[in-house]
């Protein structure tokens, strides 16, 4: 048995950043959870390290640009202490690959958010709050699963849509019979990026073609499927709506579109679409493997990988229940075991393995190129 959850200390959070509005927006965002806390705010660096010295924070949520200090070189100066602060940066100049994002990551960032300067902060923060919150639990907890108690604590603050708004449910008359060539599907969250890239590497040319979900913002998946690219075996891309699924290649979900599979006689090609969050996430696991159970069935292999909460694990169990052969990643490789584990928990996983055999574990099935 747990302990009560009103007992769990939730993470001391301070936000360091110059708007006004995204700082309070941040506080009352987080107002309904009971597993981080904001317990104060900064408008640049300067004034930050004040108050970190009267509250001493678990996390900090940083801007790049703002007066008197920017970020990195607030992450610089943080970086010269014996126990350093983790630092989650959220700002418009960290675009995956941008020099600030690269500085940011040599600099010891905990975890880098994108936010898209042309959208409002308020819409921003309403879409991609459970990303923030996300970073800020792998953040504290860096190299192993978030306890069960911080999770536990996790306080519901929106309705959490199912695929069913995206895409129908799957059904006997959807069963694929003897039909088309292996198609891999995989899905991941918080930790994924690194995990894709070794999981990747390990797989050779002729691999079946390949979807993947990553929970990443738009902007950054076409730079995260071009860096990829630069040392995978097969070609690596983003999705673009009407893109074949083709032995050999793979392609990586954009970032807040939904992207799914179907099957036209004997291939597959992907739909890329706009639609509500599902499973509070756009790109959705829920909805790829959903629609991978119908285009698929037997014909799939789906993959879920490190992630916090459990997006993916309802549409597994659709897929296993429509004849696909589904692999999770063990608890001691995933930086966050949320995903996996609530995918093995709803009976929709085969075999449970290191993020090292799962490409092994592909390759030993018959597969259909």
């Amino acid at each position: 048995m747990m302990g009560n959850i009103n007992q769990v200390n939730p993470i001391k959070l301070l936000v360091i950043n110059d708007s006004t509005i995204f700082r309070e927006m941040i506080r009352s965002l987080f107002i309904p959870y009971r597993d981080v806390k904001m317990i104060a705010s900064a408008p640049n660096p300067v004034m930050g390290i004040e108050k970190i010295k009267q509250e001493r924070p678990d996390v900090i949520l940083l801007d790049i640009e703002m007066s008197r200090m920017d970020g990195l070189s607030f992450l610089q100066e943080m970086k010269k202490n014996a126990n350093p602060i983790p630092c989650v940066v959220c700002s418009t100049m960290v675009n995956d690959g941008s020099p600030d994002a690269l500085r940011a990551k040599d600099l010891g960032a905990a975890g880098i958010i994108y936010r898209p300067p042309a959208m409002r902060i308020k819409q921003y923060l309403e879409e991609n709050k459970e990303k923030i919150h996300e970073a800020i639990l792998a953040a504290f907890k860096p190299s192993a699963a978030v306890s069960r108690s911080v999770l536990l604590a996790r306080k519901e603050v929106q309705p959490k849509l199912s695929p069913d708004v995206v895409i129908s449910k799957p059904t006997e008359n959807s069963r694929v019979l003897e039909t088309t060539k292996t198609v891999i599907v995989v899905g991941a969250s918080t930790g994924g990026t690194e995990a894709l890239k070794d999981f990747l590497n390990m797989l050779p040319e002729d691999t079946p073609g390949m979807v993947i979900v990553q929970h990443m913002p738009e902007h950054f998946t076409a730079a995260f499927a071009s860096r990829l690219n630069s040392f995978c075996k097969m070609n690596v891309k983003e999705a673009a709506d009407g893109d074949e699924v083709v032995t050999g290649q793979v392609l990586i979900a954009p970032g807040n579109k939904h992207t799914i599979l179907h099957r036209s006689g004997l291939s597959y090609f992907v739909e890329v679409k706009d639609g509500p969050l599902v499973t509070r996430h756009r790109p959705s696991v829920d909805v790829l493997f959903r629609s991978a159970a119908i285009a698929a069935g037997k014909n799939a292999i789906g993959v879920i990988m490190t992630g916090m909460g459990d997006d993916g694990a309802k549409g597994m169990k659709e897929m296993h229940d429509m004849g696909a052969f589904n692999i999770a990643q063990d608890e001691n490789t995933c930086i966050v075991f949320g995903m996996p584990a609530e995918a093995i928990k709803n009976g929709g996983v085969d075999v449970v393995v290191p993020l090292q055999n799962i490409a092994k574990t592909i390759l030993s099935r018959p597969l259909k190129r």
